[in-house]
């Protein structure tokens, strides 16, 4: 595969244009330091799509330059490391004061389409100690390093707001977890880190200046059209709910868990921010709890909606000082129940081919996914072979009903499905395309990134790159790579994530 090509002149890793806006507020945002460097680093993996976003020549990622300098080895030219301050509630409770605690910010590089901003920033995650890594090592392993960059893209691809990766890298240098593992240090690009928590912390520390300089900062940078509003601050409140909202109900709809919907994981821009215990729904389960550290399943796949409204709603109580009035602080809030419905609604309908609205279509999703549950379905494979359905013809759909335990059950959904298509007179090979352009082949299954990780781990980082190329295309059918969307073997049942994957 040719990689994507930038639409302008590409730059070398040392000509990059860094700048770095956040290091324009006030020093108390921020503290400035240098990342700890790694001895003898390594290129694990790089994406070819996120250099092209900023311009980078992908013949470079492979120089020592590009190494060192997203290693935390080297700096750039203009370079003003830091890393931010931020609180947040985690799993429901108050934790006070977090922040960057293995992330450093370098700054950010022009990339023209990232609207409105036109600039994206790069940040490296496990460049060392900060001021906010508390119990910490400021390190982050190859092991979780993998598993971030893989879904970063694998997100991308399907269409699901998300911060992206440009690479990782690796050293020998040992650090420890549960055992013993080598560090790593991944890349994210994103438009901005600004979370919730960032304004948690200053509306806590009852600082409502530095909590206005901050919001002005994320209006003027990201949201300049809310400055001829009335009222700019809520006018961003609603703006963050809407696209948060959305993100979820994007999540929902490909079976995406998070693990950790702390406010501190929360993205200002709706963006899928941190990537730790996530997981890929597989035997549908509602209830299925993705982090092993979430022994209360707070964050569950089924309650997921439910977190990200109480997220915004934190978020709210965080900017009152600058909205100013209770009511229409809740005005700006309610706008979420009915954005999440609809986007799921839209993207259910197209998961299912429906180019139309009726009354009766939230009980067939319903019934779905009350069938799906019962028999613990794939999630993935059950959609997209959806696709071969066809309306009076049994043998199309023999393949989809064998997934199921209780057949009758699917049975009487199917026929109500059928009759949901034939009274839109649905044209079969049409739907194929229509539902395989939203329903995915492949997704990042926590086995296909185990294998990956294993074998990166003895320096053969030739599956993380061909999990990649996978990834990049998950609606396309990829003839010679089926294997990739195999359902999970025996042996991946007992894999487990937690908050320090």
């Amino acid at each position: 595969m040719n990689p994507p090509k930038p639409p302008y002149p590409a730059y070398r890793t040392d000509t990059l244009p860094l700048e770095n806006s956040f290091a324009t507020l006030p020093p108390a945002h921020y503290t400035a330091l240098m990342p700890t460097p790694l001895p003898d680093p390594y290129l694990v993996c790089t994406s070819a799509s996120t250099a092209a976003l900023i311009g980078l020549d992908v013949a470079d990622t492979e120089s020592e330059t590009f190494v060192a300098t997203f290693t935390g080895n080297r700096l750039l030219a203009n370079s003003k490391p830091l890393s931010a301050v931020y609180s947040g509630h985690q799993f429901g409770v108050w934790a006070g004061q977090l922040g960057d605690g293995r992330a450093i910010l370098l700054g950010d590089v022009p990339a023209p389409g990232t609207e409105p901003s036109g600039r994206l920033e790069l940040q490296l995650k496990g460049a060392g100690l900060t001021p906010y890594s508390r119990m910490g090592d400021g390190r982050a392993v190859l092991r979780s390093s993998i598993r971030e960059f893989l879904c970063s893209e694998a997100m991308a691809a399907l269409g699901i707001p998300t911060t992206r990766a440009l690479c990782v890298t690796g050293s020998d240098q040992l650090v420890m977890r549960e055992q013993a593992e080598t560090a790593a240090v991944a890349t994210r690009v994103a438009q901005s880190f600004v979370r919730f928590g960032s304004f948690e912390h200053w509306f806590y520390n009852e600082k409502h200046d530095e909590l206005k300089t901050l919001a002005d900062y994320v209006i003027d940078r990201f949201y300049p059209a809310f400055r001829a509003s009335e009222n700019p601050y809520k006018d961003l409140l609603t703006e963050v709910t809407l696209r948060t909202a959305h993100m979820i109900a994007h999540w929902q709809a490909v079976g995406f868990m998070h693990g950790v919907m702390n406010t501190d994981n929360m993205s200002i821009l709706g963006l899928t921010l941190d990537y730790g215990p996530f997981g890929f729904m597989e035997a549908f389960n509602a209830t299925h709890i993705c982090n092993h550290t979430d022994q209360q399943g707070r964050y569950s796949y089924a309650r997921q909606p439910q977190i990200g409204e109480w997220n915004c709603y934190a978020l709210g109580q965080a900017l009152l000082p600058l909205i100013g009035d209770v009511e229409e602080t809740q005005a700006a809030l309610r706008i979420y129940k009915p954005a999440y419905s609809e986007k799921f609604e839209e993207l259910m309908h197209a998961k299912l081919g429906l180019q139309t609205r009726q009354p009766d279509d939230r009980r067939l999703f319903d019934a779905l996914f009350g069938i799906l549950q019962d028999s613990h379905v794939d999630f993935t494979t059950f959609f997209r072979q959806l696709g071969n359905f066809q309306p009076g013809n049994d043998d199309s759909h023999e393949d989809l009903r064998d997934l199921f335990i209780d057949r009758a059950a699917f049975d009487a959904w199917a026929l109500q499905y059928g009759a949901r298509l034939q009274q839109e007179n649905s044209v079969d090979s049409e739907r194929k395309l229509a539902m395989d352009a939203v329903n995915p082949k492949y997704i990042l299954r926590n086995y296909l990134a185990q294998i990956a990780i294993e074998k990166a781990q003895n320096k053969d980082f030739s599956e993380v790159a061909k999990l990649l190329q996978v990834l990049e295309k998950p609606f396309d059918e990829q003839p010679g790579n089926e294997k990739y969307a195999a359902l999970p073997p025996d042996w991946a049942n007992d894999l487990e994530v937690s908050c320090s994957s």
